[in-house]
């Protein structure tokens, strides 16, 4: 709730350089903006003293808090294994949304076509997997939807 409300302060202290600076709420939400920085800077300093004590051997004053460490820092691998896990299930979903939006997306006229439909309702094109192009003339492989061919201009 803190980080919430310390948010918040800086959104509207951002928002207080545009408001009268004389105006007594301006000057209170100025202060305690200047608070909450001074405090945060507070609590990284005491951070960087902890950190530097457990990696000069303060695991051996403070058995109970490197355990806890221990057990957090576990739990911190835990949770990043667990959030690329996601971000890779996110990925296949959305991938695997996108080839089934191209499977419904006419190759040759390049309508989207309602799920479950078979052929292009806009020019009447078997969907599914997009149909090479072959020039009858010169025999070059064209993309899908292409009208006329690459390599010798002759219609498709």
């Amino acid at each position: 709730m803190a980080d919430f409300l310390g948010g918040l302060g800086n959104l509207m202290g951002g928002f207080s350089g545009f408001m009268p600076q004389d105006d007594p709420n301006v000057k209170a939400l100025n202060a305690q903006k200047e608070l909450s920085d001074l405090q945060k800077q507070e609590s990284d300093i005491y951070a960087q003293i902890g950190r530097k004590v457990m990696e000069q051997g303060g695991q051996a004053n403070y058995p109970d808090e490197a355990d806890q460490l221990k057990l957090i820092k576990s739990n911190i691998a835990a949770a990043q294994a667990k959030l690329q896990e996601t971000q890779n299930e996110a990925k296949a979903a959305e991938a695997a949304q996108q080839q089934a939006d191209q499977a419904r997306t006419c190759p040759d006229c390049g309508h989207f076509n309602p799920e479950g439909t078979g052929f292009c309702q806009e020019c009447g094109t078997k969907l599914g997997a997009p149909s090479k192009a072959f020039c009858g003339e010169c025999g070059q492989e064209n993309p899908p939807g292409t009208k006329f061919c690459g390599g010798c201009g002759s219609k498709l």
